[in-house]
């Protein structure tokens, strides 16, 4: 029967060996994906240039944005597909697909062309300067202008991968992608091959999109037979029950990585004022302290699918024991590495860039930014739980509690009581009152399920 092995890994399963089939690619993806945000950081802090590595952090925001876009159309219509495949819907599973795959093709093209429209305001808006402009223009050219299709529809597509169970093949093409952009980075970015800095990071970051991008197609085209991805035409539908079922979740997690990079644009403002060697050590432990946090939100992101299906199909108690045993997989994991980063917050950024002065700002980054860690897993999970079922509104509302209510403010007020320093326990400040509140959101929504 067509499927049949994905729908005993949703139901019948033992829940230990559903989460690791589902989730270890997921995070393995997750951490791939680190290694190469981890990549262009690491290349370009070779050239041992402050104003090259600053020209990564200033564009951060911007790629970040992408995932505004991936998560309205990736999430959404990766929840949607895995609630209807618990009810057998498959025709909306269909639909769900491909309404989701032609609105990120569109939403990509018209972020290119604002993008390069908009370049003099934008690396204005970024915070870059009159020094760290033109390496900022140019790796944004490659990444957003001539890369926002590719890097958003091949997220979008293995979104959709995974919701149906194929969590493995999700997790090699999103792989493939991140591994070709490693080995690309040196060779467009060092003196001894093009010699080319940020804009050859950008560069590798686009052919490695385009590599992506093209395993699904010829995966989807492969499977066709066999699959519940529809990329046909005349599956897209703006019926309103496939509408509001993808934007009811995706909208509330597009707004959240929004206000994830109206977060990110305010902490590069204030730390450039520091100079490009303040800007380049909040990069560097940024994307460190992006390891431990990607893999957690992989684990999340893993058993949405499992979540999704069996909340649609009723089996309410299988998922509280995958949610539990998540949640103590995910805690201890963070917890360690907390501990870690802390006590080696100075070799590890040193392995970037061999600066005194950037290593002594980024022990003081990592170290505020690590006390927050562990305070991260319940609301990843929560935010996850809130996707998988529907409840986008809830993942909203921690959205705007994450960033509108704490964390921005904090920004603000941290930097006047300690300058630039205080910039890093933002994030503990927020987290610190988001884990409280997941908890206490989890257990009355799990009450009210047993009660029903």
């Amino acid at each position: 029967m067509k499927n049949q092995q994905k729908t005993l890994l949703f139901e019948e399963t033992p829940i230990p060996k559903a989460v690791a089939t589902l989730a270890v690619p997921t995070v393995l993806s997750s951490l791939v994906m680190v290694l190469y945000n981890l990549a262009d950081t690491y290349f370009v802090g070779m050239c041992n240039d402050p104003i090259q590595n600053a020209a990564v952090t200033l564009a951060a925001p911007v790629l970040l944005a992408f995932n505004a876009v991936n998560n309205l159309f990736g999430v959404g219509s990766s929840s949607m597909m895995s609630r209807a495949l618990g009810c057998k819907d498959y025709e909306t599973v269909y639909k769900s697909s491909a309404f989701g795959f032609y609105c990120a093709l569109l939403s990509g093209v018209v972020f290119a062309l604002l993008c390069g429209i908009f370049h003099e305001p934008l690396l204005y808006l970024l915070g870059a300067d009159a020094n760290t402009a033109a390496a900022t223009g140019e790796y944004l050219k490659w990444t957003a202008v001539f890369g926002a299709v590719p890097s958003i529809l091949n997220v979008v597509l293995a979104y959709m991968v995974r919701s149906e169970g194929s969590a493995l093949h999700a997790s090699i093409g999103t792989m493939s992608g991140c591994l070709l952009n490693i080995i690309l980075d040196p060779v467009f970015i060092l003196p001894w091959g093009l010699n080319l800095g940020a804009a050859g990071a950008g560069f590798a970051t686009f052919l490695s999109n385009c590599g992506a991008l093209l395993y699904f197609i010829v995966l989807l085209y492969k499977k066709r037979k066999d699959t519940y991805v529809c990329l046909r035409p005349d599956k897209f539908t703006l019926e309103r029950h496939i509408v509001m079922g993808v934007c009811s979740v995706g909208i509330p997690a597009s707004i959240q990585n929004l206000l994830n990079v109206t977060g990110m644009t305010i902490l590069n403002n204030f730390t450039s004022s520091f100079g490009a060697d303040a800007v380049a050590a909040m990069g560097i432990t940024q994307k460190i302290n992006q390891v431990p946090m990607q893999i957690a939100m992989g684990l999340s992101q893993g058993i949405m699918p499992l979540i999704s299906y069996n909340y649609s199909s009723g089996n309410h108690k299988r998922m509280r024991g995958t949610l539990s045993f998540t949640v103590k997989i995910s805690q201890g994991f963070l917890c360690a590495v907390a501990v870690l980063y802390f006590v080696f917050a100075g070799p590890l950024t040193r392995m970037f860039m061999d600066n005194e002065v950037i290593v002594g700002y980024g022990i003081r980054f990592l170290r505020g930014f690590c006390l927050g860690m562990p305070f991260l897993c319940m609301d990843f999970v929560a935010v996850g739980v809130f996707q998988a079922v529907g409840m986008g509104r809830y993942a909203l509302v921690f959205a705007i509690m994450r960033k509108v209510v704490l964390e921005i403010p904090a920004l603000y007020i941290l930097n006047y009581i300690f300058p630039l320093y205080g910039l890093a326990y933002a994030q503990l400040t927020a987290e610190v009152v988001l884990a409280i509140a997941a908890v206490v959101v989890l257990v009355r929504f799990f009450k009210k399920l047993e009660k029903s």
